[in-house]
């Protein structure tokens, strides 16, 4: 990186040239799904369903959540079309449309990691 933090810039307009220049209702279509994965349960939940469909009862033992808590998370991770849902017999599966989603999780974890380094960095040097 310059001095100047250029190639941090750099690799700002590489990924805006990638991905191309969003629009307002792009942006905000991103925001609903982020949103739809702010809770702890379901990230937990999306995690889970990368090993393979699961029934009601097999992801409530994640957070020792009753049957109904879990399926409120579940309803909003189907609309927003991360997760969908087939019926065998009496069970209703749930199975993980869009494994990429976890990507954002790796995100998420970088971006905690660079923060500590900035905090320790920052305490070193007061």
């Amino acid at each position: 990186m310059l001095a100047d933090g250029s190639a941090k810039l750099l690799t700002l307009c590489a990924y805006a040239h990638k991905v191309g220049v969003m629009n307002y209702r792009q942006a905000k279509t991103r925001a609903e799904i982020l949103k739809a994965m702010a809770h702890p349960v379901r990230v937990l939940i999306a995690d889970t369903l990368t090993r393979g469909d699961q029934c009601v009862r097999e992801l409530n033992r994640l957070a020792r959540i009753n049957q109904s808590n879990v399926s409120r998370h579940l309803a909003v991770l189907k609309k927003a079309g991360i997760i969908s849902d087939r019926r065998i017999g009496m069970k209703v599966l749930y199975h993980l449309e869009t494994p990429c989603i976890l990507r954002a999780f790796d995100c998420a974890a970088e971006v905690v990691q660079a923060d500590a380094r900035r905090r320790s960095q920052y305490l070193k040097a007061v």
